[in-house]
């Protein structure tokens, strides 16, 4: 579940932005999508490449099944229709990176149709309705060097399966796109189809964007952003694009329907070329693949073995944990998120407790390292096992919650056990009555002048009693045992 903050977004006046995104999933299989190459990403230029995914004469594709398998699973996790059949196209048009000449795409006869993506809003859930979910092979890579003016072509993605999820143009804001491609990359992730790693391209998202004034039905021209690479550049681009819609149109001027790329260092959107139309692609149906009909008691098969998706994993988590919704929704974010998070109340049930260290001290961490730029956090700062550990020292009085800050900082250092920490530096907790009476005692011998201001009526010096019992005990005492033997002392 992702949430749409709409109190950072900007008020357009007499405008209003209607925004539809097109997400390109690479799936994630072993194999491309028509040959047996490896899709593996980061290999050497072309060593990934054979006479099929390079469109040389005569060969034929064969469908990977397992990617099928990926595209029906999400279908059917976002509430698709997956129709009696589906047909393959080819998409002409003309790029170096496209040895084919063409892409085999889906265009009248997608694999899916309708469905959609909850989010919250500030106004309750929304539903971010979907208009098809399709394959296809991806192209290869340009790349073109500045220095020479010269350009180069890698075709190790070319081949590559990739799902086409395209959103109905029903987004109001920055913030629900940002919370909607958020939302679906999570769905993606817990389905374990796609790593949603925007950096690496394994997400890519193109965002359709136009404006329209207030009260009225009809769709302003659009124009498309292409390939923005992180869920921040989403909304930047979205956000300038609609600053400059609202612009033109107020200036006497018309937006012009084309493509355009975002500028992430300068922040603006620049035109790229005029926006295709379906017809410029030449779409006619793939002659070397057979329409594709999917068994009804295949995808019966597949959906009762779907792994618990965000949305129910939530509601678990705030239903079995007792958990605000609030935690529920930050833990289900990513699915490593809440395996870490399950593996820890595992080891100690306080649920509540455990959320609160995960949700602080260790994602903290985890941004402070850019370890969540990442699709799975492998590199976690502590152990889930051992940060249930330190919970549970804490709540059988073993430590005080703030020495646990301590252990926890020792624990990122070293990556002892908390259990070892608290041994070998003395930092079991003093629950002595005893032992904190005569430090009571010594606190307010030392300062009469404190201990007489108080019976005066100033309780807040309460405080400045408990810091010293806990200085003069190295931080050991048992707060809460300081807290009552104090205030019989001071009542006396």
């Amino acid at each position: 579940m992702s949430t749409a903050n709409e109190e950072t977004s900007p008020d357009y006046g007499d405008f209003e932005p209607v925004i539809g995104l097109e997400v390109h999933a690479q799936m994630s299989t072993a194999s491309k999508l028509f040959c047996g190459c490896s899709a593996q990403f980061g290999a050497a230029p072309n060593a990934h490449t054979c006479p099929v995914c390079m469109g040389m004469p005569g060969v034929l594709p064969v469908l990977n099944k397992r990617a099928l398998e990926f595209a029906v699973k999400t279908a059917i996790a976002t509430g698709c229709e997956i129709p009696a059949r589906a047909r393959w196209a080819r998409k002409n048009y003309f790029y170096p990176d496209l040895p084919k000449g063409y892409q085999i795409s889906m265009y009248e006869e997608p694999l899916a149709v309708g469905g959609g993506v909850d989010i919250e809003t500030p106004a309750g859930t929304k539903r971010v309705r979907l208009t098809r979910i399709h394959m296809e092979e991806d192209a290869g890579k340009s790349i073109h060097d500045a220095h020479d003016q010269s350009s180069l072509v890698d075709l190790n993605r070319a081949g590559v399966p990739l799902m086409e999820i395209v959103s109905e143009p029903e987004i109001a804001s920055y913030a629900e796109a940002s919370a909607y491609l958020r939302a679906l990359r999570a769905i993606l992730q817990f389905l374990e189809v796609c790593d949603g790693n925007m950096e690496e391209g394994s997400l890519r998202c193109d965002a359709n964007v136009s404006v329209r004034r207030r009260g009225t039905s009809e769709l302003g021209t659009r124009t498309e952003i292409k390939n923005i690479n992180s869920f921040r550049n989403v909304e930047r681009a979205i956000e300038f694009e609609i600053r400059r819609q609202i612009e033109v149109i107020e200036s006497g001027g018309k937006i012009v329907q084309e493509t355009r790329l975002f500028d992430a260092d300068r922040g603006v959107t620049a035109p790229m070329r005029s926006k295709e139309h379906a017809h410029d692609y030449r779409y006619f149906p793939e002659p070397d693949l057979l329409p594709l009909v999917v068994d009804r008691g295949w995808i019966d098969e597949l959906r009762r073995g779907l792994p618990e998706l965000p949305r129910q994993r939530c509601e678990r988590f705030a239903g079995a944990y007792g958990l605000p919704v609030y935690d529920a929704e930050v833990l289900t974010a990513r699915r490593d998120l809440a395996d870490y998070f399950e593996a820890a109340v595992a080891v100690h049930r306080n649920p509540k407790a455990v959320s609160n260290w995960v949700m602080g001290d260790i994602l903290r961490l985890v941004r402070e390292r850019k370890l969540d730029d990442a699709p799975t956090i492998t590199a976690w700062p502590v152990r889930a096992e051992s940060l249930g550990k330190l919970v549970a020292l804490i709540d059988d009085g073993t430590i005080s919650g703030k020495i646990a800050k301590t252990v926890f900082e020792e624990m990122v250092a070293s990556g002892a056990e908390p259990a070892e920490i608290v041994a070998q530096k003395g930092l079991v907790q003093v629950t002595d009555t005893g032992a904190i009476a005569a430090a009571v005692q010594e606190v307010l011998a030392q300062n009469p002048d404190k201990v007489a201001e108080f019976k005066g009526g100033k309780d807040k010096l309460l405080g400045f009693f408990v810091g010293q019992v806990m200085k003069a005990t190295g931080g050991k005492a048992n707060p809460q045992a300081v807290n009552d033997i104090l205030r019989a002392k001071l009542a006396g």
